[in-house]
């Protein structure tokens, strides 16, 4: 038996701290470890699966190639051969942007971003940017601040009010929960916005059922009755902000009783918030990822930086916004590791709205797809327009440990390595500053190879030179830019872990990163991009004051959230028994609407498809909303993404996968 310390590769707020047990080569236990100092020893079902997928029956083993539509194992050598010369083929005819690049953030292992720099060494591709995630949030937060920072979770300890808005917390970001029980031991209050009876809200002071989408609207009336009042913090304002008169003229024509009725939240419930906002400060913000998954999402976002800064909560000891940390990621040196410089040709698709892009392709046309760190069969919105755009390309080639969906569609596939089988360094950028040294812990199995193999393989055949070089080169490329905080890859990997050098305040001095350097209530940027310069009154693209023709045929919300027992798709086919479906929780409202008990099987549906379940009524939780996990995949009958939408939000090429109106009936059993 053996110990490692290593920490959990997924894409999640927590990047939690691991022990590994190690016999004979194999992956024994999984526990958290006690010395990291945000995790503090304890990890969720998730990472513990982390053993179970290395082990699975079903893993991939040996690359894969279709024929005849049946796959066949080859060995590496003809696997890499033959997809180096169809790119070179391809790249002679048709240039380099005719293979695309379709990938997200499986892992969070600094090389697993290598991919990018093989294709700018390959001289260019089509690559998809923007963001299923957090895109239009970033975005609104660069207009505001010019950066998306968020202040050490130690900080909580200083708040007087913690207002958690659209994060779960229990299932998304477990290791702030203790942060904020300690607080409340000490006299904070915690109040949770939330459609959704989450594990948080459970534990509030006070929980706030909004309506779906309708984020925005609340802190725009927060911030009027601020202001009507004479609240709002004129200090700050004056000194550190500009445009903060247009931004009021944007809250005069709100009408309180008509939005609160909107929003589902009642009057003195508004102004409670907003005398807490502006009177028992300092109130720090944790906003979850959700609320800017709308066409009207960065403007939510941006509507809520305006409340916090104007009642003066911004760059103050327990205050602040927590949306993101990108000094986390900007930590390293992207620009050496990924080589930008040497693409010859470069375009873009946008990563919600690909399959459109890919079906419209011309000049060149998408010849060869390479899809890594990601499932997006699955994971993008309107699956069947998905599904019909891959089938379009002619070489599908996917990086993958599992048959997925998307692997099932592939020309050939490369099995990858697990977390414990290579080398890496592991950081967030949602949460805390840590970052971890993850060592080679056990043997890969079969013949897994770590996608820095594969790269480096493809490359030599490719001609690519000066692509070349070991794990340890690469760690000390990415790390050079700490060397004059002592952090360099023969420390980091003596202690397993270290701080990144990212401030514990942000905006503590007033100096913001906008053109302006103070905070922008009013953005010549976004005017210049075609946005409005301010927060504006704005609305979901499939609410009914945009569209009341759904309020017939698809009056309800659907919330596709994370589910509790998998991170997105990764874990399904270890924890869903063969013909299960998933539970969909509906509120009481719709359940004596529709005459549905609790087990009926139902239907959920929309133009763009339907999704069975069984119904799950819950008491305590938006009355027009259905809420169900994403992550099923096909097989299931119940992949939400065959109801979502793929158009972008209004800013930051972001996905708008919880604008979503459906109808539900009953079905009966089989």
């Amino acid at each position: 038996m053996k110990q490692w310390r290593t920490a959990c590769p997924l894409n999640c707020y927590d990047v939690c701290g691991l022990t590994v047990t190690v016999n004979q080569n194999k992956i024994v236990k999984i526990e958290g470890d006690p010395s990291h100092p945000i995790t503090r020893g304890k990890i969720c079902g998730k990472g513990k699966l982390l053993k179970d997928r290395l082990n699975d029956s079903k893993r991939l083993l040996y690359p894969l190639k279709k024929v005849d539509e049946k796959f066949i194992r080859i060995s590496w050598d003809q696997a890499l051969d033959e997809i180096s010369q169809r790119m070179l083929d391809v790249r002679e005819k048709y240039g380099p942007t005719a293979i695309l690049h379709s990938y997200d953030y499986a892992s969070g292992g600094l090389l697993k971003g290598l991919d990018q720099r093989f294709f700018n060494f390959f001289g260019g591709m089509t690559e998809v940017i923007g963001s299923l995630c957090w895109g239009a949030g970033i975005q609104g937060q660069l207009y505001d601040f010019g950066d998306s920072l968020s202040h050490d979770v130690e900080d909580i300890k200083n708040a007087n009010v913690i207002l958690i808005w659209g994060r779960n917390i229990t299932t998304t970001n477990i290791h702030l929960l203790p942060f904020i029980l300690d607080a409340k031991k000490s006299g904070a209050k915690l109040i949770v916005i939330d459609p959704i009876n989450t594990g948080i809200a459970k534990k509030a002071d006070l929980h706030i059922k909004i309506q779906p989408g309708m984020d925005g609207l609340l802190a725009l009336v927060i911030s009027k009755i601020i202001i009507d009042n004479g609240w709002h913090d004129m200090d700050f304002i004056n000194k550190y902000s500009i445009g903060f008169d247009e931004l009021r003229k944007e809250i005069g024509k709100l009408d309180i009783e008509k939005i609160s009725e909107e929003i589902n939240v009642e009057q003195k419930l508004i102004y409670d918030l907003a005398y807490m906002y502006a009177k028992q400060k300092p109130v720090m913000t944790f906003l979850g990822l959700g609320m800017q998954r709308y066409a009207n999402g960065g403007n939510s976002i941006r509507a809520i930086d305006a409340l916090i800064a104007l009642s003066g909560n911004v760059g103050i000891s327990g205050g602040g916004v927590q949306y993101a940390n990108l000094a986390v990621g900007r930590s390293f040196n992207w620009k050496e590791l990924l080589r930008v410089d040497l693409r010859k040709e470069y375009r873009t698709f946008k990563r919600p709205s690909q399959a459109d892009e890919i079906i419209n392709a011309q000049n060149p046309p998408i010849k060869i797809v390479f899809v890594t760190r990601s499932n997006p069969i699955t994971q993008l919105p309107n699956q069947e327009k998905t599904i019909t755009s891959f089938e379009k390309i002619e070489t599908k080639i996917v990086i993958d440990m599992f048959m997925t969906d998307t692997a099932r569609l592939a020309d050939y596939i490369l099995p990858t390595t697990s977390v414990f089988e290579e080398e890496d360094i592991y950081y967030g950028s949602m949460f805390h500053n840590v970052i971890r040294y993850g060592p080679k812990i056990v043997e890969p199995r079969g013949e897994a190879w770590s996608d820095l193999k594969i790269w480096t393989e493809l490359a030599e055949r490719l001609g690519l030179n000066g692509f070349k070089k070991n794990s340890e080169e690469y760690f000390e490329i990415a790390l050079k830019p700490l060397d004059k905080y002592g952090i360099d890859f023969k420390t980091l990997k003596e202690n397993g872990q270290l701080r990144l050098p990212v401030p514990s305040i942000p905006w503590q001095d007033k100096k913001f990163s906008t053109p302006s350097q103070k905070f922008e209530f009013y953005s010549e940027r976004a005017k210049k991009e075609g946005l409005p310069p301010t927060a504006v009154i704005s609305y979901p693209k499939e609410s009914l004051q945009v569209n009341p023709d759904l309020n017939g045929k698809y009056p309800y919300n659907l919330l596709s959230i994370h589910p509790s027992k998998s991170l997105h798709s990764q874990h399904h086919l270890l924890v869903r028994k063969e013909d299960s479906k998933p539970w969909i929780i509906i509120s009481k409202t719709i359940a004596t609407e529709h005459k549905i008990n609790n087990g009926d099987l139902v239907q959920v549906f929309n133009e763009r498809g339907f999704i069975i379940g069984y119904a799950k009524v819950e008491q305590k939780m938006n009355e027009k909303t259905i809420v169900i996990e994403e992550g099923w995949w096909r097989d299931s009958d119940a992949s939400v993404n065959i109801l979502t939408s793929n158009q972008l939000s209004d800013m930051g090429n972001g996905s708008i996968l919880y604008d979503c109106a459906v109808m539900i009936n009953t079905l009966p059993r089989k």
